[in-house]
């Protein structure tokens, strides 16, 4: 592809490109949650650069911002933080390495307001983007939680602390003892869209007491015990989701859950 734009969102374009494939504001309630959201995080360095394409559209994404706004449970201060990289929509957009160009950006970012380096957390499967990309671009794995989640980093003085998974994350859990509990942000916009189903689905098929609890903002994300930070579904002081899933994937869980106890 020839037509290929990296192009910068900002508070006065954003409406016009969308977000993770959100592009109508009007229908949208999700799109006009993360673009609330990036309007507050943007003056303190959020950045949002997509890849667009004038026959493909909106193609990918990626999007960080200084450490100490992170919206995972990390200590990545002084770092540029990544939240989400994605690229292909379109099969035909995927493997031309655009996902490496914007990781590329980011780390010239990082440099010019004198961060000590990039961290990003990673996971296999849905919603976090493999660690393979960004170990080949020279970061390293510098902390880890279970299940399986991977704190990477590039440093850019060999000598700086390394950033970190808040060292009481799990502990955090004790407070969700009863019922379900869903913790979400508008940082993913994907967190709100099954969100209302599965409550209901809680509250009249497993007769489950339940709490919504909307994350709004940074300081509270990072005290979250699920290390993506923006969204997860605690059971009974247990994580059953450590990201959005769809009431059907829930009720499956439930039951699941519920026979081992039978």
């Amino acid at each position: 592809m020839t037509d290929i734009q990296i192009i910068d969102l900002t508070p006065e374009n954003i409406a016009n490109y969308g977000v993770c494939g959100y592009k109508d504001v009007k229908k949208h309630k999700e799109l006009r949650n993360k673009i609330d959201w990036f309007n507050e995080y943007y003056p303190k360095g959020l950045r949002i650069k997509i890849v667009f394409s004038k026959e493909g559209g909106y193609q990918g994404m990626l999007e960080y911002l200084p450490g100490k706004y992170a919206h995972r449970p990390v200590n990545a201060e002084d770092y540029m933080f990544i939240h989400c990289v994605f690229v292909g929509f379109r099969n035909e957009f995927k493997g031309k390495g655009y996902a490496s160009i914007l990781i590329d950006e980011c780390i010239k970012d990082a440099k010019k307001v004198k961060m000590l380096g990039v961290a990003v957390v990673t996971r296999k499967g849905s919603f976090m983007v493999n660690k393979e990309i960004f170990l080949k671009k020279g970061f390293e794995i510098v902390d880890k939680v279970e299940p399986d989640f991977d704190l990477l980093a590039i440093k850019f003085d060999a000598n700086a602390k390394d950033p970190n998974f808040k060292s009481d994350m799990l502990d955090n859990l004790s407070e969700y003892k009863n019922g379900l509990t869903i913790i979400r942000s508008a940082q993913c916009p994907y967190t709100e869209k099954n969100v209302k189903a599965i409550l209901e689905s809680a509250e009249t098929k497993f007769k489950l007491k339940t709490k919504l609890i909307d994350l709004k903002d940074s300081e509270t994300a990072q005290k979250t015990p699920c290390a993506f930070g923006t969204f997860c579904i605690i059971y009974n002081g247990k994580i059953i989701s450590y990201h959005p899933i769809s009431n059907t994937r829930f009720e499956n869980i439930m039951n699941k859950a519920i026979r081992c106890f039978l």
